[in-house]
């Protein structure tokens, strides 16, 4: 496939109130339903250029950054930041408003990996345009390699079922 996209032709952005509902012991919203929504909203982001189905394979990085607390506002944006052979990367980042005084805040930042599932499809290149894009996708490359290393390297073989 030799067509390309700009990493704005990707770009999702999805907003959600966050409700008590959403809440940990802490008053923060529980880390693993903002993984929740986050994959679903990068999934989304991966599906804008992929010609076949995708699956997640990796939350390879999420940094919290700022707790997310009771009437917040989450803002997710998401974008395809590097492409391979088969598989590719969506930057997220996860923004804050507190809703009473309009405070925005950024809550944290996330790297996911999808992959192809058909083995035959290829993927399109991925154009950055803005100084955050160029910034957020010259880092691709690196983060793969250490993904690739860090993964080769696992004790598989130790693991006990």
């Amino acid at each position: 496939m030799s067509q390309s996209f700009t990493c704005h032709d990707t770009r999702i952005t999805s907003s959600y109130r966050l409700l008590a509902s959403d809440l940990n012991e802490h008053n923060t919203v529980y880390g693993g339903h903002l993984l929740s929504i986050l994959d679903g909203v990068a999934s989304l982001s991966a599906s804008r250029i992929a010609p076949s189905q995708m699956v997640t394979a990796a939350v390879d990085h999420y940094d919290f950054i700022h707790p997310f607390t009771l009437n917040d506002m989450l803002t997710i944006t998401t974008y395809v930041s590097g492409v391979g052979t088969r598989s590719l990367e969506v930057f997220a980042k996860l923004t804050g408003e507190r809703l009473d005084t309009h405070e925005h805040f950024l809550g944290g930042t996330a790297f996911l990996t999808f992959v192809l599932l058909d083995q035959a499809a290829t993927l399109p290149a991925v154009v950055p345009q803005t100084t955050e894009e160029r910034a957020i996708c010259a880092g691709y490359f690196d983060r793969k390699q250490k993904q690739q290393a860090y993964r080769k390297n696992l004790p598989w073989s130790a693991l006990e079922i």
